[in-house]
């Protein structure tokens, strides 16, 4: 799995001109599923994500977890983020899990970020063509992935 995480003040995802879903600050999460993907990046990623500190203690130090400073997450599944740009200049995209196996793991993944931080996480539309509107707070965006845990 393969996650881009922004800090931002609000975020919103609208399908066909309608408002999907909206958070005030917290992490608009991007999230990318490959074939060999299963429940040990599900846990490991959604315990990364819920503990790391990317938010401004008093001292305005990074310091703070989105879980401690009770921020909003949003979750959007993004398979472009397993592309591979090698050949040519059209990306293959050969690497993202197909939907059948997709959609479950992006499921449990969310239940499982809802669990690890105490609240409800919002939400994309796995496979919709949506329009995301943000505004990164710092701006601070890290990209995460449960195969190269750096």
């Amino acid at each position: 799995m393969r996650a881009v995480l922004q800090r931002v003040t609000q975020a919103s995802v609208s399908i066909g001109g309608s408002l999907k879903s909206r958070i005030g600050p917290g992490l608009l999460v991007l999230l990318g599923i490959e074939e060999p993907d299963g429940q040990e990046d599900i846990e490991w990623l959604s315990g990364k994500i819920s503990r790391l500190r990317l938010f401004n203690d008093p001292d305005g130090v990074m310091n703070l977890s989105v879980v401690e400073t009770n921020g909003d997450i949003m979750v959007v599944s993004q398979f472009t983020l397993h592309a591979s740009t090698k050949k040519g200049n059209r990306p293959s995209y050969i690497r993202a899990a197909r939907p059948e196996t997709a959609i479950p793991l992006y499921e449990k993944f969310i239940k499982r970020l809802s669990m690890e931080t105490g609240k409800e996480v919002k939400t994309g539309e796995f496979g919709a063509m949506m329009h995301i509107q943000l505004i990164n707070d710092g701006p601070v965006t890290i990209i995460i992935d449960s195969k190269n845990r750096e």
